[in-house]
């Protein structure tokens, strides 16, 4: 059973010791054609969304809340925001950045999100778009710096893991 509706509201939101709004997000992935290739940043598609506020192109974020781990976040917001199920990896960092609608910071945690179900039907459909994109085009299309930080990481350390696998073959 998929959640049908996207939680609201900020009373379960967490914040940190020095009141910054915890925020968790993650980059849904997945190998074109199916199959992990020899160069992750050409084999590689991720999944923006819009956002709900403006047509610009971000990967899936949101608030953790008080009643979830970080992970079980990452997860939730891939589902509502972007309508995707999948394999939440190991974190790839922690940013601080500046809430754009508001003078507040934010602290941001990024996960990579293994897609392996996209669904048709989602809780956020009718407020945002989504659109699978080689690397270089969300590098273009994603404004956040710290959205582009993130995923240079995840093809960095996809890249590693091939190149270990090779060796190991």
């Amino acid at each position: 059973m998929v959640c049908t509706a996207a939680r609201t509201g900020r009373h379960l939101q967490r914040y940190s010791e020095d009141n910054c709004r915890l925020v968790v997000g993650c980059i849904p992935y997945r190998y074109k054609n199916g199959k992990k290739g020899t160069c992750p940043e050409d084999d590689l598609e991720v999944l923006l969304v819009s956002s709900r506020k403006s047509q610009a192109m971000m990967f899936p974020k949101g608030g953790w809340e008080l009643d979830e781990s970080v992970e079980e976040a990452a997860s939730r917001e891939s589902l509502e925001e972007a309508g995707v199920l999948g394999n939440v990896e190991c974190e790839l960092g922690r940013w601080t950045y500046k809430s754009n609608s508001r003078e507040l910071y934010h602290q941001g945690f990024v996960f990579p999100l293994l897609v392996t179900q996209q669904l048709e039907l989602w809780p956020e459909q009718t407020a945002r778009k989504r659109q699978w994109m080689s690397v270089a085009e969300a590098k273009e299309a994603c404004e956040q710096l710290w959205m582009k930080e993130a995923l240079a990481i995840l093809v960095d350390r996809l890249t590693s893991s091939t190149l270990q696998e090779e060796k190991q073959a």
